[in-house]
Protein backbone atom coordinates (compact mmCIF):
# COMPACT_ATOMS: atom_id res chain seq x y z
CA UNK A 1 0.00 0.00 0.00
CA UNK A 2 1.41 3.35 -0.81
CA UNK A 3 1.98 5.97 2.26
CA UNK A 4 0.20 8.91 1.34
CA UNK A 5 0.10 10.49 5.03
CA UNK A 6 2.90 11.15 7.70
CA UNK A 7 1.78 11.69 11.32
CA UNK A 8 4.15 13.88 13.00
CA UNK A 9 4.17 13.74 17.32
CA UNK A 10 5.92 16.99 18.39
CA UNK A 11 7.87 17.04 21.46
CA UNK A 12 10.43 14.43 21.29
CA UNK A 13 10.02 14.10 17.64
CA UNK A 14 10.72 17.56 15.51
CA UNK A 15 10.68 19.40 19.02
CA UNK A 16 13.95 19.45 21.53
CA UNK A 17 12.18 20.74 24.63
CA UNK A 18 14.10 21.14 27.51
CA UNK A 19 11.34 20.12 29.78
CA UNK A 20 11.85 16.61 31.93
CA UNK A 21 8.21 15.11 31.46
CA UNK A 22 9.19 12.94 34.93
CA UNK A 23 9.93 16.46 36.61
CA UNK A 24 6.14 17.81 35.62
CA UNK A 25 5.05 14.68 37.29
CA UNK A 26 6.41 14.74 40.40
CA UNK A 27 5.73 18.35 40.67
CA UNK A 28 1.66 17.84 40.09
CA UNK A 29 2.45 14.85 41.97
CA UNK A 30 1.66 11.97 39.72
CA UNK A 31 3.00 8.53 39.80
CA UNK A 32 5.11 7.62 36.67
CA UNK A 33 2.47 4.54 35.32
CA UNK A 34 3.02 5.07 31.83
CA UNK A 35 -0.67 6.84 31.60
CA UNK A 36 -0.52 10.43 30.37
CA UNK A 37 -0.58 13.36 32.16
CA UNK A 38 -4.02 14.27 30.57
CA UNK A 39 -5.78 11.32 31.39
CA UNK A 40 -4.25 11.62 35.20
CA UNK A 41 -5.54 15.05 35.34
CA UNK A 42 -9.02 14.57 34.15
CA UNK A 43 -9.30 12.36 36.84
CA UNK A 44 -8.54 14.53 39.80
CA UNK A 45 -10.93 16.31 41.90
CA UNK A 46 -11.47 19.80 40.70
CA UNK A 47 -9.13 22.17 42.76
CA UNK A 48 -6.11 19.49 42.46
CA UNK A 49 -6.56 19.69 38.70
CA UNK A 50 -6.75 23.09 37.98
CA UNK A 51 -3.53 23.35 40.38
CA UNK A 52 -2.20 20.46 37.96
CA UNK A 53 -3.06 22.05 34.66
CA UNK A 54 -1.72 25.60 35.84
CA UNK A 55 2.02 23.75 36.51
CA UNK A 56 1.30 21.87 33.04
CA UNK A 57 0.68 24.97 31.18
CA UNK A 58 4.04 26.54 32.82
CA UNK A 59 6.12 24.13 31.83
CA UNK A 60 4.70 23.80 28.50
CA UNK A 61 5.51 27.50 28.06
CA UNK A 62 9.32 26.97 29.05
CA UNK A 63 9.14 24.11 26.52
CA UNK A 64 8.14 26.60 23.90
CA UNK A 65 10.34 28.98 24.82
CA UNK A 66 13.65 27.55 25.58
CA UNK A 67 13.09 24.05 23.17
CA UNK A 68 15.04 24.07 19.61
CA UNK A 69 13.80 22.33 16.24
CA UNK A 70 15.24 18.90 15.96
CA UNK A 71 18.36 18.43 13.44
CA UNK A 72 16.58 17.04 10.17
CA UNK A 73 12.87 17.98 10.79
CA UNK A 74 12.92 20.18 8.28
CA UNK A 75 14.68 18.08 5.82
CA UNK A 76 12.20 15.48 5.96
CA UNK A 77 9.05 17.42 5.71
CA UNK A 78 10.47 18.64 2.17
CA UNK A 79 11.45 15.24 1.48
CA UNK A 80 8.07 13.75 2.03
CA UNK A 81 6.39 16.69 0.54
CA UNK A 82 8.30 16.83 -2.72
CA UNK A 83 7.21 12.68 -2.14
CA UNK A 84 3.47 13.78 -2.41
CA UNK A 85 3.03 12.55 1.31
CA UNK A 86 0.75 15.04 2.78
CA UNK A 87 2.15 15.83 6.50
CA UNK A 88 0.13 16.75 9.36
CA UNK A 89 1.61 17.05 13.06
CA UNK A 90 -0.75 15.59 16.15
CA UNK A 91 0.32 16.29 19.37
CA UNK A 92 -0.92 15.99 23.07
CA UNK A 93 0.24 19.51 23.56
CA UNK A 94 -1.90 22.33 24.23
CA UNK A 95 -3.26 24.30 20.84
CA UNK A 96 -0.88 27.22 22.34
CA UNK A 97 2.14 25.29 22.88
CA UNK A 98 1.92 24.01 19.13
CA UNK A 99 0.73 27.55 18.20
CA UNK A 100 4.30 28.79 20.20
CA UNK A 101 6.55 26.36 18.18
CA UNK A 102 5.15 27.05 14.63
CA UNK A 103 5.47 30.84 15.26
CA UNK A 104 8.91 29.88 15.51
CA UNK A 105 9.13 27.70 12.23
CA UNK A 106 7.37 27.93 9.59
CA UNK A 107 6.62 24.54 9.15
CA UNK A 108 4.20 23.11 6.03
CA UNK A 109 2.08 20.99 7.81
CA UNK A 110 -1.52 20.16 5.46
CA UNK A 111 -3.11 19.74 9.07
CA UNK A 112 -2.39 20.59 12.46
CA UNK A 113 -3.75 18.84 15.98
CA UNK A 114 -3.78 19.77 19.59
CA UNK A 115 -5.37 18.18 22.45
CA UNK A 116 -7.63 21.20 22.53
CA UNK A 117 -9.00 19.42 19.32
CA UNK A 118 -10.81 16.65 21.65
CA UNK A 119 -9.17 13.24 22.51
CA UNK A 120 -5.54 13.24 23.34
CA UNK A 121 -2.88 9.95 22.72
CA UNK A 122 -2.90 7.11 23.08
CA UNK A 123 -6.86 7.11 22.47
CA UNK A 124 -6.48 6.36 18.35
CA UNK A 125 -8.84 9.37 17.89
CA UNK A 126 -6.37 12.07 17.09
CA UNK A 127 -4.83 10.18 14.50
CA UNK A 128 -8.25 8.78 12.71
CA UNK A 129 -9.75 12.00 12.62
CA UNK A 130 -6.64 13.74 11.35
CA UNK A 131 -6.56 11.22 8.20
CA UNK A 132 -10.18 11.66 7.79
CA UNK A 133 -9.63 15.46 7.27
CA UNK A 134 -6.61 14.52 5.12
CA UNK A 135 -8.81 11.88 3.14
CA UNK A 136 -5.93 9.00 3.72
CA UNK A 137 -7.37 5.66 5.26
CA UNK A 138 -4.63 4.09 8.22
CA UNK A 139 -3.77 1.74 5.97
CA UNK A 140 -2.38 4.70 3.86
CA UNK A 141 -0.70 6.36 6.76
CA UNK A 142 2.99 6.24 8.35
CA UNK A 143 3.21 7.56 12.14
CA UNK A 144 6.78 9.48 13.33
CA UNK A 145 6.42 9.92 17.14
CA UNK A 146 8.90 8.92 20.03
CA UNK A 147 6.70 7.47 23.10
CA UNK A 148 4.68 4.24 23.82
CA UNK A 149 1.31 6.60 23.78
CA UNK A 150 2.15 7.36 19.52
CA UNK A 151 2.66 3.40 19.27
CA UNK A 152 -0.17 2.83 21.13
CA UNK A 153 -2.18 5.15 19.25
CA UNK A 154 -1.23 4.36 15.53
CA UNK A 155 -1.50 0.68 16.32
CA UNK A 156 -5.11 1.26 17.51
CA UNK A 157 -5.91 3.35 14.95
CA UNK A 158 -4.90 0.53 12.73
CA UNK A 159 -1.62 2.07 11.22
CA UNK A 160 0.85 -0.28 10.41
CA UNK A 161 3.82 2.01 9.87
CA UNK A 162 4.95 3.43 12.67
CA UNK A 163 8.83 4.80 13.44
CA UNK A 164 9.66 5.83 16.80
CA UNK A 165 12.66 8.27 16.80
CA UNK A 166 15.18 8.53 19.75
CA UNK A 167 12.82 7.10 22.62
CA UNK A 168 13.97 7.67 26.18
CA UNK A 169 15.36 5.28 28.29
CA UNK A 170 12.57 5.57 31.18
CA UNK A 171 10.06 5.35 28.15
CA UNK A 172 11.59 1.95 26.37
CA UNK A 173 10.17 -0.58 29.25
CA UNK A 174 6.59 1.22 28.54
CA UNK A 175 6.55 -0.14 24.83
CA UNK A 176 4.42 -2.90 23.74
CA UNK A 177 6.57 -5.75 22.93
CA UNK A 178 3.82 -7.25 20.76
CA UNK A 179 3.68 -3.98 18.88
CA UNK A 180 5.56 -3.89 15.69
CA UNK A 181 7.87 -0.66 14.66
CA UNK A 182 10.84 0.62 13.24
CA UNK A 183 13.71 2.18 15.33
CA UNK A 184 15.69 5.65 14.71
CA UNK A 185 17.99 7.23 15.99
CA UNK A 186 17.53 10.18 14.44
CA UNK A 187 15.47 11.88 11.93
CA UNK A 188 18.36 11.59 9.22
CA UNK A 189 17.71 7.41 10.24
CA UNK A 190 13.86 8.47 9.75
CA UNK A 191 14.20 9.66 6.33
CA UNK A 192 16.14 6.71 5.65
CA UNK A 193 13.73 3.93 6.75
CA UNK A 194 10.55 6.00 5.39
CA UNK A 195 13.02 6.10 1.56
CA UNK A 196 12.56 2.71 1.96
CA UNK A 197 8.75 2.78 2.57
CA UNK A 198 7.92 4.96 -0.44
CA UNK A 199 10.20 2.49 -2.92
CA UNK A 200 8.27 0.71 -4.92
CA UNK A 201 8.06 -3.08 -4.43
CA UNK A 202 8.52 -5.73 -6.70
CA UNK A 203 5.79 -7.97 -7.53
CA UNK A 204 6.37 -11.16 -5.81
Amino acid sequence: MTIRAALFDMDGTIWNSPVDWLEVRRAIGLPRDGRPILQHLAELPPKERARGVRILHRYEAHGVKNGTLIPGTCELIRFLRDSKVKCALVSNNSRRSVEGVLARHDLPFDLVMSRDDGAFKPDPEPFLIALQQLNVSPEEALVIGDAHLDLLAAHRAGIKEIILVATKEWMRPLLPSDIYFHRAGDLFEVRAIVTGLLRPRANS
